[in-house]
C-alpha cells in the first residue's frame, strides 16, 4: 500500500466529491472541514501515520464550536477515511473509534399566522406617513414582488433556502404548481405549491421582461442568481420592520412542515416534500403539531369549560 500526504489525500477527495454532483454548499463544507484539519495536524503528514490522537487533537482545538458543528466535523473526518480505505490509501478508519458529539436539540416555534401576515405586509407596504391636511399614507415597496413570492414559497413547501436559490424557469411548472427540486446529497424531487403563490410568482416575472429556460426563477435586479444572503437580509430587515419575532429561511422551512401536519397532511408524503431521506425529523414536527393540538384541546375542553 502506498501512503499518501494528507493535502495529496484531500485533493482526490476533493475531486472524487466534484465528481459525484453533489452541491456545492455541501463540496464546500467538506472542504472547509478538511483544510482546517490539515492546517492543524499539519499538511504533509502521511495519511498512514494518522491515527486517533490526531483526530482528537484537531476536534479538541474546537473549543468554541456547537455540538452540532463538532458532529459534523466528525461525520466528514469519518466519510473522508472511509473513501481512503475503499482508495486502498488506509487500513481503517480511527474516527470510528471517537465518540460523535450529540448535537443539542434546538426549539423552533414556528411563525404564527398573525406574524406571516405582518411579515407580508413589511416586504409589501413602506411605513405609514401623514402630510399636511391629508390621511395616512402607504406606498408599494420597489422589489415587493419578489420578496412576497420568495416568502410564499418558502411557506408553501417548506424547501431549503440552497434549493430556491439554485431553482431554474425549466424546472418551474406555474400551472401545474409544482417545482423539480434538485435537493442536498443530488436527491432530485418534485415540490407541490399553491395557486396563490403561483400567483405571486407569475406577477413577479411580467416585472422582470423576457425570460429563458435556464434563468433563474429568482434574481437579482441585473437578473444573476440570487445568493442566500439577500434572502437572510431580507427578512430581517421585514422583521425589523414588522416588530415581530426573528424569522429566518429554516425557520419558515419549519413553520411550513408543523401547519402541514396541523392541517391533516400525513408525514410520509412531508417527508418527500422536505427531501429527508429518514423519518425521524419528520416525526419530530408531528410531535410538535400533536402537542399544539394537546394545548388547544386543554384550553377548549367541554369537560374543563362547564367543569363538569
Amino acid at each position: 500500500m502506498h501512503s499518501i500526504t494528507l493535502s495529496q489525500a484531500i485533493a482526490g477527495y476533493l475531486i472524487n466529491l466534484s465528481a459525484r454532483h453533489l452541491s456545492q454548499n455541501t463540496v464546500n463544507d467538506y472542504t472547509h472541514t478538511l483544510n482546517k484539519f490539515s492546517r492543524i495536524i499539519g499538511s504533509e503528514i502521511l495519511v498512514s501515520e494518522i491515527g486517533i490522537d490526531q483526530i482528537n487533537r484537531f476536534l479538541a482545538n474546537q473549543t468554541d464550536l456547537s455540538n452540532k458543528t463538532l458532529s459534523n466535523y466528525h461525520s466528514t473526518l469519518s466519510t473522508f477515511f472511509e473513501w481512503m480505505i475503499t482508495s486502498r490509501l488506509v487500513n481503517e478508519n480511527p474516527v470510528k473509534y471517537i465518540k460523535r458529539a450529540k448535537p443539542e436539540r434546538r426549539v423552533i416555534d414556528p411563525v404564527p399566522a398573525e406574524e406571516i401576515k405582518k411579515l407580508l405586509d413589511a416586504v409589501t407596504y413602506s411605513k405609514s406617513y401623514s402630510r399636511r391636511g391629508k390621511k395616512t399614507c402607504r406606498n408599494k415597496l420597489n422589489g415587493h414582488e419578489k420578496n412576497v413570492a420568495i416568502i410564499l414559497f418558502f411557506l408553501d413547501n417548506g424547501v431549503r433556502v440552497s434549493e430556491l436559490c439554485n431553482l431554474r424557469i425549466k424546472d418551474l411548472d406555474l400551472k401545474q404548481q409544482r417545482a423539480f427540486i434538485f435537493g442536498k446529497g443530488a436527491k432530485e424531487r418534485f415540490v407541490p405549491f399553491s395557486p396563490r403563490t403561483s400567483q405571486a410568482i407569475w406577477k413577479y416575472h411580467t416585472k422582470r421582461g423576457e425570460i429563458y429556460p435556464e434563468d433563474f426563477v429568482f434574481t437579482t435586479e441585473n437578473n444573476r442568481q440570487l445568493r442566500r444572503g439577500y434572502i437572510q437580509k431580507m427578512l430581517e430587515r421585514a422583521t425589523e420592520r414588522a416588530e415581530i419575532s426573528h424569522v429566518h429561511p429554516h425557520r419558515l422551512r419549519h413553520t411550513f412542515a408543523v401547519n402541514y401536519l396541523r392541517a391533516g397532511g400525513d408525514v410520509f408524503t412531508l417527508q418527500m416534500i422536505l427531501g429527508h431521506e429518514h423519518l425521524e425529523m419528520v416525526r419530530h414536527y408531528s410531535r410538535l403539531a400533536q402537542s399544539d393540538i394537546k394545548r388547544a384541546h386543554r384550553r377548549a375542553s367541554p369537560v374543563e369549560f362547564l367543569r363538569l
